[in-house]
């Protein structure tokens, strides 16, 4: 305890000198203060899990109280918002998908934070592939088949996502390029109501992320066609990828990682970072988010940069060839 103590004294020192530095006034590190991991959407997603096991973690490692902030509306945004608006001091997380900071600023003609000024990055936590699905009833059942029923059937040609200008709408429009079929975008509120349609057959079939799909999958509700890895998912050993059935240029993940805000001292950003990281390697939080759908991963600010970087290549050309704009 006497060590924590000391350890924890040269880091606030280390910090206050830095703040110096540069003219900027700091509190003291966060392992002395709550930390709060934002979370754009409700308790009891994907996102909401995230944080919560990474909390449960933190408050240890951090020896600090560390608290999840569900604020959920507008696909996430609002969280960034409350992101930008808070003081760098190192007490706030943001824990978000990349649809939040790497869709949003490419589809949104204006938004109130920007990313690459407000923003540093801290760690990535974790991926889920997509996928593309049908109702088990359909007439179809491998991508092969689906292709070639969209090519006879150009009029019904259609896919739904839960949400116009995610990564599931532009990975459908990916799709049509690919397969040289005009594919009609449909837009749900929710992936809830989307798995209604699709089980019942009003629509041809549906983008989703894995983990939100594989459990009927397995329930035989629905039939997953393909995933967009490059490898097939470890939670979904069973489903193909586009690549491996021939479509190699269909390929893009969901992931999820951790911001703060961008003039948040160099070391207490590390600080954080590494605390993530830890957490994410534990056996017991690696398992319960691997049972969930998702591939942990568990990469530091650099390497997270680089993803986002990459991600945004990607998207980008696809994006603007859409002509999508959000309101």
């Amino acid at each position: 305890m006497r060590c924590k103590a000391v350890l924890q004294m040269l880091l606030a020192a280390t910090l206050a000198a830095a703040a110096i530095g540069s003219g900027t006034a700091l509190a003291q590190e966060p392992a002395s203060g709550t930390v709060r991991l934002l979370v754009g959407y409700p308790p009891g997603g994907t996102v909401d899990l995230i944080a919560r096991g990474l909390a449960d973690k933190l408050k240890v490692s951090l020896g600090t109280t560390v608290i999840v902030d569900n604020r959920p509306g507008a696909g996430g945004r609002i969280a960034a918002e409350i992101l930008r608006n808070s003081p760098p001091d190192g007490r706030t997380v943001l824990v978000t998908p990349g649809t939040v900071t790497v869709i949003a600023p490419l589809t949104f003609r204006k938004l109130r934070y920007d990313p690459a000024v407000d923003f540093t990055p801290v760690a990535h936590i974790a991926n889920a592939q997509l996928a593309l699905s049908t109702g088990a009833s359909s007439p179809y059942k491998t991508l092969p088949e689906f292709v070639g029923w969209m090519r006879q059937n150009p009029a019904k040609a259609s896919f739904g996502t839960s949400a116009a200008g995610s990564q599931l709408h532009f990975l459908g429009l990916m799709l049509a390029k690919a397969i040289q079929v005009d594919m009609t975008h449909i837009p749900y509120k929710g992936g809830a109501a989307l798995m209604s349609d699709e089980i019942g057959g009003q629509v041809p079939a549906g983008i989703d992320a894995l983990p939100d799909t594989y459990e009927f999958h397995k329930a035989g509700k629905i039939r997953i066609l393909a995933t967009s890895g490059a490898e097939r998912a470890p939670y979904a050993p069973d489903v193909p990828t586009f690549r491996e059935q021939g479509y190699p240029g269909i390929e893009g993940m969901a992931w999820f990682g951790a911001y703060m805000h961008a003039k948040t001292p160099k070391p207490v950003v590390e600080q954080i970072g590494r605390a993530m990281i830890e957490a994410v390697r534990q056996p017991d939080l690696r398992d319960k988010l691997t049972k969930t759908g998702l591939e942990p991963t568990g990469l530091d600010a650099a390497a997270f940069a680089a993803v986002i970087a990459a991600d945004r290549a990607r998207w980008k050309p696809i994006v603007e060839a859409s002509g999508f704009v959000a309101d």
